[in-house]
């Protein structure tokens, strides 16, 4: 293994530098029309930038030693986005959707590991099934920076952080109203409406609601939601302003937990493959129901030339009652259905938290040296208190599934009296500083440093376990900004996540789960095309890591570590005025390292992934006004294993390639009609199989929208 992988590694990086130059190739005709259209229209693709919120201070992105990926609202609804994993399915470094299509939860992987989640800057704590809802419709962008990343935020996954930036009030009034309807009996309205409050627009207000509902994958299941977020700015004078924000979600239906038996998925049967809409849960008596509310505000003020200070702070809440048989579970996973039965899920509960962020900005400028420093201190709380059981004993043995091809539903309910009381709760101050230099507008460099104080509390049943951990991350990078646009650098980053439950091998809570990262890359944006093409290798682990040991029993271990390596391509290119391409290639070898294993392949991660969109508009025939989109997304060969502990039977799950289709009709200025088809081709796949599961990809999916603007 160890012998191999530098080998794999080169054989990656030459790849991802060849289709890092597929848009040449594509373009090499058109590149003497491409500089002329960046002559007359410079706008085509601006400078990304990310806002302060994701980075603490507005810095473009080429101009950044980290990987950052953006996904504008244009993207957004070019594409049809209805859950966050949808939208990083053209971005690099991102695994989407790895348990299959779940509509009450989002899955994604980023460079192997989960990321962590902010609205506006502020912490979107995840808790099992406990998870804040984003609403895609209510979104100006995502951010999404990779690798550790906790010099910003404190304590936080080491995959890297999603930054969703909410819908806030516009200088000049706008308006909009769409319907969508679609297959799975899918429908949606939606209002946007941002104006001026008093005559002077110095007070603003935004409302933005949406109405969507839709029948889930799996045979009975399904999803209503309701979602609205007013908005109001004021601006107090030219140096400061005030935001406040609120919004409402409120999810009601039927879940789809798609686990399926490896047997009649991933090994053929006597009766054929199970059908990827077969409910092994029973609609009779399951239910989703979340609830969640979200009160903040955002402060801007500039104190003077040099300094400015920021202030964010968030409150939200959610309620959740989760009621699933999530499992189709047999006793022999790969010959027969022998006593498939059914596993109950039962979540009911709710979620407190508060965040707080206060920062000081100064920018200032000495001989030949820009000088950036950015300061301050910030206060997160969180509470989760809610009763909980996952048991395959919840039937009293009157569940058996005896048809896996035709289950039964109805005259069965679970019996729920044992499930037990949890809380946990978790308290993070943290103070943190970065400085960036950028001298003779060349050389950029960067150092931060944060310490945290964390002090934590879990309640399970009769047991109570309390404690506090203290940390200090560090960060630094160094870019060089050539003069051709082309910008290599080298950044360290790290992240420690501090976890509540409980080892059951120690009785004890699990150590803190600490990360770091090495990261080269170069960043171009050459002058004769209007785009970038960026190149990253990281090197990416994790100390602490859990994972499961032993046959058929769930024992985690924080003896381990899981080191993750690859290369990343992203690419954004605005040929001609007409026509947009945008490529992805990545390359990751993940790792579980252990004392009891050694060294295995990680789980339900590719090790390749590619991505191509191209849209074009129809000038050239004589229909300026239809703009037509094709992608193609390409996921590679994933490891899972057949039970847990047993390491050398391995599921190996095919590559599968997907195709979208995207068409656009301006009517008039105020009218537009889009039609949407993801999957077009109606693949049927696995996403990932795993201790004797396996999970179907989403179906095709077909969306006809009608917006008016004003």
């Amino acid at each position: 293994m160890v012998a191999t992988r530098p080998t794999r590694l080169r054989q990656a990086i030459r790849t991802a530098l060849c289709f890092s130059l597929a848009p040449f190739s594509l373009l090499t005709s058109q590149s003497v029309m491409a500089e002329e259209v960046v002559q007359k229209d410079s706008q085509a693709v601006e400078t990304i930038v990310v806002t302060a919120s994701a980075l603490k201070v507005d810095t473009p992105a080429q101009e950044t030693p980290q990987s950052i990926s953006v996904i504008t609202q244009e993207d957004l609804e070019q594409k049809n986005v209805q859950k966050l994993d949808e939208a990083f399915r053209y971005t690099s470094g991102v695994a989407t959707q790895v348990y299959g299509s779940d509509n009450n939860s989002e899955w994604f992987r980023v460079r192997g590991f989960e990321a962590t989640r902010y609205l506006d800057g502020n912490r979107l704590y995840k808790d099992g099934y406990y998870a804040w809802v984003i609403e895609p419709f209510g979104l100006e962008q995502l951010e999404l920076l990779k690798g550790p990343s906790s010099i910003q935020f404190g304590e936080s996954y080491p995959g890297g952080v999603v930054n969703a930036v909410q819908k806030k009030p516009t200088d000049a009034p706008q308006g909009s109203f769409s319907a969508s309807v679609g297959n799975l009996d899918s429908r949606q309205f939606s209002l946007d409406v941002s104006d001026w409050a008093n005559e002077d627009g110095s007070q603003r207000y935004r409302l933005v609601a949406t109405y969507k509902g839709e029948d889930g994958v799996l045979d009975y299941t399904e999803n209503e939601r309701v979602y609205i977020a007013p908005s109001y700015s004021i601006d107090f004078s030219e140096d400061t302003s005030l935001t406040l924000l609120a919004s409402f979600l409120k999810d009601d239906g039927t879940p789809t937990g798609g686990f399926f038996p490896a047997y009649g998925t991933y090994f053929d049967t006597a009766q054929g493959k199970i059908s990827p809409s077969t409910n092994y849960g029973d609609p009779s008596y399951e239910t989703n129901e979340v609830t969640q509310v979200s009160l903040g505000y955002l402060i801007e003020h500039q104190i003077n030339d040099i300094w400015a200070f920021n202030q964010n702070f968030n409150y939200g809440y959610q309620d959740l009652k989760l009621i699933s048989s999530t499992y189709g579970w047999s006793s022999n996973l790969n010959t027969s259905f022998d006593n498939l039965s059914r596993d109950i899920v039962y979540d009911e509960g709710d979620v407190h938290s508060l965040t707080l962020d206060n920062k000081f900005m100064a920018k200032f400028d000495t001989s030949n040296v820009s000088h950036t420093l950015v300061a301050g201190v910030d206060a997160q709380y969180f509470r989760n208190k809610f009763k909980h059981l996952d048991s395959f004993g919840a039937w009293g043995g009157g569940a058996s599934l005896n048809d896996a091809f035709n289950p039964s539903y109805g005259g069965e309910t679970p019996d729920l009296s044992s499930a037990t009381q949890n809380k946990r709760e978790k308290s993070q101050l943290g103070l943190y500083a970065q400085y960036q230099a950028e001298v003779y507008q060349n050389l950029i460099a960067n150092l931060g440093a944060r310490y945290d104080y964390v002090d934590f509390e879990n309640t399970a049943a009769s047991t109570e376990t309390s404690g506090n951990v203290d940390n200090t991350t560090f960060n630094a990078g160094l870019m060089y900004l050539s003069d051709m646009g082309l910008s290599p650098y080298i950044s360290y980053a790290e992240a420690f996540e501090v976890l509540t439950s409980i080892d059951s091998s120690t009785g004890e809570v699990y150590k803190p789960q600490r990360g770091k990262q090495y990261e080269v890359g170069v960043k171009y944006t050459p002058s004769f095309l209007n785009g970038y093409i960026n190149l990253a290798w990281f090197d990416l682990t994790q100390e602490n890591a859990l994972t499961s040991v032993g046959s058929y029993t769930i024992q985690s271990s924080d003896t381990d570590e899981v080191v993750s390596r690859g290369v990343e391509v992203e690419s954004v290119i605005q040929a001609t005025d007409a026509l947009r391409i945008s490529a992805t290639y990545t390359y990751t070898d993940a790792k579980e390292v252990s004392k009891t294993k050694g060294e295995i392949d990680a789980v339900l991660i590719p090790e390749q992934q590619a991505s191509l969109w191209v849209d074009y508009n129809v000038a050239s025939l004589n229909l300026p006004e239809l703009t037509v989109g094709t992608g193609v997304r390409y996921v590679g060969e994933s490891i899972g294993y057949q039970s847990w502990g047993n390491y050398d039977d391995k599921y190996i799950v095919s590559s599968y390639t997907l195709v979208d289709l995207m068409a656009k009709y301006d009517i008039s200025k105020q009218w537009q009609a889009q039609v949407n088809v993801s999957n077009a081709l109606d693949k049927e796949y696995l996403a990932s199989c795993n201790s004797g599961y396996c999970y179907y990809g989403d179906t095709q999916r077909i969306t006809a929208t009608v917006n008016y603007n004003w």
